[in-house]
């Protein structure tokens, strides 16, 4: 039955624009699942994370799934953009690592820095701050901080999987790590197949791959263990401990606004540089380079971080896996509907988020990575300042492990250089702006 004698799916197609953006509902779906498979790993990082800082683990674990469920619902349903929401781990780690136990910040203190970083950082959105900044980023940086993030994506999975492991020898301070073991193998293998289902153009490929390897670590990987199907998530005190409990005014204190500032300045960065990112590698930019309802998804990525302060959890941003739902096919707001869907039902499936081992989506955020190397394609040398920035923007992103870090570096030396070149009439103002803004905050020692 063509999709026209179908009412539910008509309505689908006219909603999200299936069709008008060159998809299928059936891709849509298989995207979803792929982006879920790929992020569902928050659901244990995060709650271990903000554990150790002495949150309680069961009101984080159902606050965590109702953040990526909030906020990849709201991207889908209002933005139309296949990008998946979730608790940041880097803001994650900064919560929990330099706020609460380095600073000495109580909870309630924390998470009232989480939800007025999302009230500023809405404004930000609303009032069209991070809609200037985007269109200010010279195509070049654009380009290499898509670029850059491809390869962030292949170093944080072969460091998952032990590929790549921190060198305790003298010299460089990377090393490869155990080659021959079995998630490396299995890693290097998966990946191999993805690029032949890839060039077959088999439907679904990606999260075959991740399902297929994930049963294999179920028969052959004593670390993965069937825990069970169903488990009733505790809504009870434990569960609901955080909700409402953010101390706002406690936020306000002088010894908290420059971690708050922090915050700020680095989920405006990397989240705007992320979502930049997957809307190229998705092709959903329009004619001038800008995201097609971009001031909807920036606003719906900051939003959620206010939700994230409400009901107890660490701020919420777009996360990079949403690339690989991109991969599959993913176009629409469909994509990121299925997410959050899945998010909320991991509520009540928790045991099976331990099914899906790293080494079974590392196949997909390294072929992800890799595509996303594709972007080099897209620099023009014939303006040499603006591409050798593009791609110094790239390789500090991955040698720092820091988004915001490459996108200030690749700023800086953008101003410079055109300077003294004699080229300073192509710059803007937007643009010396941003890089004097930057530079600043890196100097001021409040990076994160």
């Amino acid at each position: 039955m063509s999709v026209r004698q179908m009412p539910s799916s008509c309505k689908l197609n006219h909603f999200f624009k299936i069709q008008q953006r060159g998809s299928t509902i059936r891709r849509e779906i298989i995207a979803g699942l792929t982006t879920f498979l790929a992020m569902v790993y928050s659901v244990i990082v995060v709650p271990g994370m903000l554990g150790q800082a002495g949150f309680p683990p069961t009101a984080i674990f159902i606050a965590t799934c109702l953040v990526a469920g909030f906020g990849s619902l709201l991207m889908g349903l209002w933005a139309n953009l296949p990008m998946a929401i979730g608790c940041a781990i880097s803001l994650t780690a900064f919560t929990a690592f330099s706020l609460v136990l380095s600073q000495q910040v109580s909870i309630p203190v924390a998470l009232g820095a989480v939800f007025l970083m999302g009230c500023i950082f809405t404004f930000i959105s609303i009032t069209g701050v991070r809609s200037f900044i985007l269109r200010s980023m010279p195509k070049g940086i654009a380009q290499g901080t898509g670029i850059g993030i491809g390869l962030f994506l292949l170093l944080i999975a072969a460091n998952g999987i032990g590929l790549v492991v921190k060198n305790e020898q003298a010299g460089l301070p990377v090393a490869l790590g155990q080659f021959t073991s079995f998630p490396v193998i299995m890693s290097l293998i998966g990946l191999a197949v993805i690029f032949g289902l890839e060039k077959r153009k088999t439907p679904g490929g990606v999260l075959m791959v991740i399902i297929a390897i994930s049963i294999i670590g179920l028969i052959f990987d004593p670390q993965v263990k069937y825990q069970g199907f169903f488990k009733l998530p505790t809504l009870g005190e434990d569960g609901l401990s955080l909700l409402f409990s953010m101390d706002i005014v406690g936020a306000l204190q002088p010894i908290v606004l420059p971690s708050l500032f922090a915050l700020v300045m680095t989920a405006i960065f990397d989240a705007t540089g992320t979502i930049r990112a997957v809307a190229g590698q998705a092709d959903l930019l329009d004619k001038k380079g800008q995201i097609i309802d971009g001031g909807k998804a920036l606003t719906a990525d900051s939003v959620s971080s206010i939700f994230a302060g409400v009901i107890g959890a660490s701020p919420a941003a777009v996360y990079i896996e949403s690339a690989a739902g991109t991969a599959a096919g993913g176009k629409t707001g469909l994509t990121a509907v299925v997410v959050g869907l899945l998010f909320l039902l991991i509520l009540f499936l928790s045991p099976l988020s331990y099914l899906v081992p790293s080494y079974a989506t590392a196949p997909a955020l390294m072929y992800v990575g890799l595509l996303m190397l594709s972007n080099v394609a897209q620099l023009d040398f014939n303006d040499f300042i603006d591409a050798i920035a593009g791609l110094l923007c790239a390789v500090f992103i991955v040698l720092t492990c820091n988004i915001v870090t490459g996108i200030m570096i690749g700023f800086a030396g953008l101003v410079i250089g055109r300077v003294c070149a004699g080229e300073w009439r192509k710059l803007n103002i937007g643009t010396v702006l941003i890089a004097i803004i930057l530079v600043a905050f890196y100097i001021s020692g409040l990076a994160i």
